[in-house]
């Protein structure tokens, strides 16, 4: 494309071939005739799609993921899983090792996923989950009723 940097048009032709799917579609939907140049359709493009730009996390991000005071177990399990999902190529032992990490308040939940010897996260959530269950139930039979 060097070469041809002072042909807008075919520039912008050029361009225009390197776009797939979703952003293909919306190139077609811009008006006829509504880009004059390579700047202009640069700048179109660039406004429409920089805050599309996604943020790769790496998997220490869980550390940051805690349980809102107020919060179910099974709400933060959730939305652990949901942020364990957003990152490519998560490190499951770092996945494991931050979910535990958020435990440690809850000295019987922790107890039970530190004795574990050979602890998977899968494993994990399967006993928070057991204890979200206790904890509802539990709180459910405080309740005023």
């Amino acid at each position: 494309m060097i070469l041809y940097r002072n042909n807008d048009s075919l520039i912008c032709k050029i361009f225009t071939t390197t776009l797939q799917g979703e952003v293909q579609d919306w190139f077609y939907t811009l008006p006829p005739q509504s880009i004059q140049n390579f700047d202009e359709l640069s700048l179109v493009f660039t406004n429409e799609y920089s805050s599309y730009r996604l943020i790769k996390k790496k998997s220490n991000h869980l550390f940051n993921v805690k349980k809102n005071p107020k919060e179910l177990l099974r709400g933060y399990v959730k939305r652990f899983k949901a942020e364990k999902v957003k990152i490519v190529g998560c490190n499951d032992s770092i996945a494991s090792e931050a979910f535990q990490n958020e435990h440690l308040a809850d000295q019987l939940l922790f107890e039970e996923l530190i004795m574990k010897e050979d602890l998977t996260l899968a494993y994990s959530f399967a006993l928070v989950k057991k204890h979200a269950l206790w904890d509802e139930a539990r709180r459910a039979d405080k309740a005023p009723g």
